[in-house]
């Protein structure tokens, strides 16, 4: 029985499932972590993806991971993040989050935004994958800044409290966004729509900030918690990122010097 805010649908079930079973099937000593609990037998053909990207597979690697091996890769997978969002219709919030994480720390990750363009007409191309490696870059979108002197805080739609606020409200805000999905506010800051994504409370979870914290970080942005920790992605760490989201694609150091010390005390790591 789910409640409101922990709603379960059958899209997130499905998608989880030909993801892992996927990759389960062509990198079979991966450490898959995905949003819900499956069976891991029994996925039927259709759901099996075999393809791959050509035009990916022609860049180079980055020298620094050229040596890894595939059982020192976790995988982080939200197969629809902003479900809350997709249940109400709001299809441009939701974004499917593949992270991949070596040594603790996220160093590849995939944004699908698989409604993109959903409203602009029938002749549109429906949908878009923006991609990231540390020390490659991001792909699939066009990287803009936000108004420079503009202080637009990006926040969450519908999980609000009096700490979100009140932290939201310290930064002294020109404008507040609030929508839904953690992979599609790190759009908002890489494509300049606004400065700041400032969630002061738990609930977020690894496989929402690993492929987004990958794809910032390729660009030269940073992702941490409230209290300024970086998040860790081996397959032992909870699941829970408990400290909130702080984060920017340029001056960090600005939002995080404004965080109040009574939020950062009333979130523990």
């Amino acid at each position: 029985q789910a409640g409101p805010n922990d709603l379960q649908t059958k899209a997130d079930r499905l998608v989880q499932m030909s993801i892992c079973a996927s990759l389960a099937r062509k990198f079979p000593k991966l450490t898959i972590i995905g949003e819900e609990e499956l069976p891991t037998d029994d996925v039927t053909e259709d759901l099996i993806e075999d393809g791959h990207c050509e035009e990916i597979l022609k860049k180079p690697c980055p020298a620094q991971y050229t040596g890894i091996k595939e059982e020192e890769l976790v995988i982080w997978v939200d197969p629809l993040d902003g479900t809350k969002e997709y249940t109400e219709g709001l299809l441009d919030h939701v974004t499917v989050l593949i992270g991949i994480a070596y040594g603790g720390k996220a160093i590849a990750g995939v944004i699908n935004q698989p409604y993109y363009n959903y409203e602009a007409g029938a002749n549109a191309v429906l949908g878009r994958t923006i991609w990231g490696v540390l020390g490659m870059g991001a792909f699939g979108f066009q990287l803009t800044e936000a108004p420079a002197g503009k202080h637009i805080i990006v926040t969450t739609r519908s999980h609000s409290s009096a700490l979100v606020n009140e932290c939201i409200t310290a930064l002294n805000p020109d404008h507040v966004i609030r929508v839904g999905g953690a992979g599609n506010k790190i759009i908002q800051l890489i494509e300049g729509k606004a400065s700041a994504y400032v969630f002061a409370s738990p609930g977020c979870k690894k496989w929402d900030t690993c492929a987004p914290e990958a794809i910032l970080h390729a660009v030269g942005g940073k992702i941490t918690d409230i209290c300024g920790n970086s998040f860790q992605y081996n397959k032992e760490v909870k699941h829970m990122n408990s400290a909130g989201v702080l984060a920017t694609l340029r001056n960090y150091d600005y939002y995080a010097s404004r965080i109040p010390n009574t939020v950062k005390e009333s979130l523990v790591p």
